[in-house]
């Protein structure tokens, strides 16, 4: 079996960084190395060798001894007509959620599924095959509009969290940020319906007092982001709540109002389920 691909900082480094990697300190690529468990997840990838999709995805929730209480499920529509679908959710964790949601659809749609998600996580080799990597502030900026459309056309269920980012404190309470169009502009396009999910859950507090000192000191480096995988590792032995209601139509999305003001009535469906 050939060798699974690790992570390695020092190597994602370079590749995001070039020749101005060497510039690091050290004490900094190791401070990287133990709030993303290096060891830990390597541990996990080198047990699961070669398998990917769907199979990676349900061995890393009984790694993680995460559970699912799932409602609404038959909302879930038949996709045997070929119809493709587009599924949101709100995003309040930055990793389970996303697990989570890969397993629920990708069993019940065969693996049939893909993601838009930030690059980084393209290193995961198991799940780089549901991935459409997007690095929005790097070279490959230019083709993000060619991505989406490929995606958005190909013969796969999308899963978007349209807020873009995991959820945030917001006036003391945890919420998504403002949600993207993106989803309804290439689901009308696509003529694909949107099936909302609700995920309960939450991460430390620490996490959002990060995410908000960041913020008001204008930091550029989401440091936040930084500190997801440890967010991951903090909500092992879990159980999470996750709620599928039922499909809309992409018909519904008339001109009544702009992409913006529907993405935003989605997002209060999501949190009404």
């Amino acid at each position: 079996m050939a060798q699974p691909f690790l992570i390695d900082i020092d190597q994602i480094l370079k590749a995001k960084m070039g020749n101005r990697a060497r510039y690091v300190p050290s004490f900094v690529t190791a401070w990287l190395k133990r709030i993303v468990h290096q060891d830990w997840l390597n541990g996990f990838i080198l047990q699961e060798g070669e398998k990917q999709g769907v199979v990676w995805i349900d061995d890393c929730l009984e790694y993680l001894d995460i559970k699912l209480n799932v409602e609404g499920t038959e909302n879930l529509p038949d996709d045997s007509d070929g119809r493709r679908y587009t599924f949101v959710s709100n995003h309040p964790l930055g990793g389970p959620d996303g697990l989570a949601l890969g397993s629920v659809l990708g069993g019940h749609y065969e693996g049939r599924i893909k993601y838009l998600v930030n690059d980084l996580l393209m290193n995961l080799s198991g799940l780089a095959p549901l991935f459409v990597g997007i690095n929005k502030t790097g070279r490959q900026s230019r083709d993000f509009p060619k991505m989406v459309e490929a995606v958005f056309n190909s013969d796969n269920h999308v899963i978007m969290f349209p807020a873009g980012i995991c959820s945030r404190k917001v006036d003391g309470k945890i919420q998504d940020l403002d949600w993207k169009k993106t989803f309804i502009t290439k689901s009308i396009e696509t003529q694909r319906d949107i099936v909302p999910i609700h995920f309960g859950g939450r991460n430390s507090e620490f996490f959002y007092n990060l995410a908000n000192v960041t913020k008001r000191l204008g930091l550029k480096v989401n440091l936040a982001m930084l500190y997801l995988v440890d967010e991951l590792y903090k909500n092992q032995h879990k159980t999470f709540d996750i709620k599928i209601g039922k499909p809309i139509s992409y018909t519904q999305f008339t001109t009544e109002k702009t992409p913006t003001q529907w993405a935003a009535l989605v997002r209060e469906i999501v949190y009404k389920l």
